[in-house]
């Protein structure tokens, strides 16, 4: 023989690194979080939603700052409510120094399923320091009843 080192099989030679899910787990659970929650992967803006329900009616605030009530869409088709926004940038000052900008504009499509059957008619839309409630009555049918237990 030649004096050849005796050849390893491929899987032997590779060097393991660690599973990298974990990082796409860390990514996916920031990017979901408060932290981030203000921005979207294409640079619109991703504002934050919360969704309840009463016996009633449903009620869906959304945090919407510095977007004007005129610039707000809201629509009902079916049980598929959608809500699209727009923040406008401001004009920059010519002879102003920008030494940090953070505030953000751009614009917002939400869609969502409504948990429930609901009502076209009888819709209230609020928007108050930057806050959007809307208060949409159930349908009838998707009212709960308390059925009496009559005793025998």
């Amino acid at each position: 023989m030649l004096g050849l080192a005796p050849r390893r099989r491929r899987e032997e030679s590779l060097v393991r690194f660690p599973s990298l899910d974990w990082t796409d787990r860390l990514m996916n659970d920031l990017s979901s979080s408060r932290f981030f929650s203000n921005f979207g992967e294409t640079g619109d803006l991703m504002p934050a939603f919360d969704i309840s329900e009463t016996d009633d009616h449903i009620v869906v605030r959304a945090d919407l700052p510095g977007i004007d009530a005129k610039d707000l869409d809201i629509n009902l088709s079916g049980n598929v409510l959608s809500i699209s926004g727009e923040k406008k940038k401001e004009q920059e000052q010519k002879d102003e120094n920008h030494y940090s900008i953070e505030r953000q504009f751009g614009s917002f499509c939400r869609t969502f399923t409504v948990p429930a059957e609901v009502k076209e008619e009888g819709i209230e839309a609020t928007y108050k320091d930057g806050v959007l409630r809307l208060k949409i009555p159930k349908a009838e049918s998707a009212k709960r009843r308390k059925i009496e237990v009559k005793q025998v």
